[in-house]
């Protein structure tokens, strides 16, 4: 019964694992509901700073910010945004290979990049394939902190104010439901007009500036891309506990199958030796 010996250690292996994985099941789902919480908190901001700086932009055409401009530089800027752990599905594959896409287009245009890592597996990732990484935020925790994420994205966007970067593109994965979840690679730099837009319909109020209207609106668009940047991350943790709930439920359920298989074949070999044996008894009494 070696054979049945080392299938009862396999199966016992296996059940092992499964106790993990329904473990670590339980955790996400836990961790899911307070980070879609806090992600659909976030949006109200996001949304009403937005409609703030579209009728500061119409209001004050005569002053242009610096990140309405158009540079002509020759490097182009890329955050991107990933999980600092792993076990969550393909997630940081897909919105890598859509980076890794955008990479070899600036480059087929003769551009250089830059990138700010937000995240161990993004990190890694541009390290592996030699990308110059300017700064980088990793150990986020569960909960994302405004003042982790300023000081590292704030190199791209004194970058690019300073005509050294033509465009920064900010790659994350939105949070679509439980089950879905997409990559997604938005320009951050220059804002556009059509990115920065008020409510169909809405009136465009003009204000009353103090001390003066481009210290304000300075001020205004950079918690602007500091907001765009927070709920991305929001978004992107959102999308990991989902993502990290279903991979653990589908290699709870992947492990349950296996350990049905291994007793069927731990059953099938159990009952070939016990028939061996009676066969050898059997011809034994007959040869007697």
């Amino acid at each position: 019964m070696a054979a049945g010996k080392e299938i009862r250690g396999k199966i016992k292996s296996v059940e092992n694992t499964k106790k993990i994985t329904k473990a670590m099941e339980m955790v996400a789902a836990s961790k899911m509901r307070k980070a879609q919480e806090r992600m659909r908190h976030a949006r109200p901001y996001s949304d009403k700073i937005r409609n703030i700086a579209a009728n500061l932009g119409k209001a004050n055409p005569e002053y242009v910010h610096p990140f309405m401009k158009v540079n002509d530089a020759k490097a182009t800027g890329f955050i991107v945004v990933t999980t600092d752990k792993g076990l969550c599905g393909g997630m940081n594959t897909n919105v890598l290979r859509a980076v890794t896409t955008k990479l070899k287009e600036a480059q087929a245009a003769g551009m250089t990049a830059q990138a700010v890592a937000i995240g161990n597996k993004g990190l890694g990732f541009l390290n592996r394939i030699g990308a110059q990484v300017v700064s980088h935020a990793t150990q986020l925790g569960d909960t994302p902190h405004l003042d982790k994420l300023i000081g590292p994205v704030k190199v791209l966007l004194d970058a690019y104010a300073e005509g050294k970067v033509n465009a920064v593109y900010l790659s994350y994965t939105r949070f679509i439901n439980t089950m879905k979840q997409e990559p997604v690679i938005e320009q951050l730099l220059p804002l556009k007009q059509e990115n920065i837009k008020a409510d169909e319909g809405a009136r465009s109020w003009d204000y009353i500036y103090e001390p003066d209207a481009q210290v304000v609106i300075d001020d205004v668009l950079l918690r602007y891309v500091e907001a765009l940047i927070y709920q991305a991350v929001a978004e992107n943790m959102a999308s990991e506990q989902s993502a990290r709930m279903v991979a653990m439920k589908s290699a709870t359920d992947n492990a349950g199958n296996v350990i049905a298989e291994l007793k069927l074949v731990y059953n099938k070999t159990r009952q070939a030796a016990i028939t061996k044996e009676l066969s050898e008894i059997v011809a034994g009494a007959a040869a007697v």
